[in-house]
């Protein structure tokens, strides 16, 4: 029998600030304005950027779990193994996955949420109930994603994004660059349609990371993704860390790209083709250079992008 989608989440006493806040509440414009961030990209994150940029946020500022999703409902271990420690001949831990929701502080004191953990495989739809469900009785006003996608731009220009909302007003300053179009689905997306249907406002923001570095780390993507957080909802959170880590990882990515010749020919290319566009739009913020991609190219572009993911997983027989 399936679940409901209440028993796929367990809210642990550490949330009861909130629920009881909640319940105070008389009319929904006395809400505080609590922020839920969330980092389930899965495959959907090139070089891990916002897995990364979650991770920071629980390294660095103070935090508890106040839930716990029922992942072993939601994650397919065959296509996502996890790791197990073997030592001489015997089996001592197993690393079981998690999707946690944590109540963080920021530098100023004020609460938000992260949900943080492996993007579910299974029961979409009910693992997106079992959010909105939270969001209504946490109280949560603003829900934003964080992501990365793989684009045509060099890793020695500044970091942009593609931001998206259920409304436009959400994110005013940010360009839109394309129409219609189809791409592969995740649950980050699911959950902001359904919530744009449930009538809360849900955004996120996409880092663009180079083609030829979606699949190693790459901090600077992680960092423009928290500052872009940090833009969007007024929340004050640190950066250093992430900013030492994207400047030493920008050295050792120059050094390497310095050994091929062909690779520089490459970086050179983007390298002009980002800055004619930057220029042909008078510093507005671009997705790529040159000619943009269209619909079918970008939608290709993320299919190539989850089919080496998905090549690199080990198998079951």
């Amino acid at each position: 029998m399936a679940q409901r989608p209440e028993e796929l989440v367990e809210l642990l006493p550490e949330a009861e600030p909130f629920l009881a806040r909640e319940a105070a509440v008389g009319e929904p414009a006395e809400r505080s304005g609590l922020v839920l961030v969330h980092d389930l990209a899965g495959d959907f994150d090139a070089a891990s950027a916002g897995k990364l940029a979650g991770a920071h946020l629980l390294a660095a500022l103070p935090n508890e779990v106040i839930a716990r999703f029922d992942a072993d409902s939601l994650v397919d271990y065959r296509a996502r193994r996890p790791r197990m420690s073997f030592n001489s001949d015997r089996y001592e831990a197993f690393a079981a996955p998690e999707i946690q929701l944590y109540a963080v502080e920021d530098d100023a004191g004020t609460p938000f949420l992260l949900l943080h953990g492996a993007e579910p495989d299974y029961a979409w739809e009910r693992f997106v109930a079992a959010v909105r469900g939270l969001v209504e009785q946490l109280g949560v006003t603003t829900v934003v994603a964080l992501q990365a996608i793989p684009m045509p731009v060099p890793h020695t220009r500044p970091v942009t994004v593609t931001a998206h909302a259920t409304r436009r007003q959400l994110i005013d300053s940010y360009p839109v660059y394309w129409g219609e179009m189809r791409i592969p689905g995740s649950v980050s997306a699911l959950l902001e349609l359904r919530l744009g249907e449930a009538g809360v406002d849900a955004l996120g923001v996409a880092a663009h990371v180079p083609h030829y570095l979606a699949q190693t780390t790459y901090p600077a993507a992680s960092l423009t993704l928290v500052e872009h957080l940090e833009q969007l909802t007024g929340l004050h959170l640190p950066t250093e860390t992430l900013r030492e880590a994207a400047e030493a990882n920008r050295t050792d990515i120059d050094e390497q790209i310095a050994r091929s010749t062909e690779n520089t020919t490459v970086v050179a290319a983007l390298e002009q083709q980002y800055d004619s566009f930057a220029a042909a739009r008078e510093g507005v913020d671009l997705l790529s250079g040159g000619e943009m991609p269209s619909a079918e190219e970008l939608g290709a572009e993320f299919e190539r992008f989850l089919a080496d993911q998905d090549r690199k997983r080990p198998r079951g027989e």
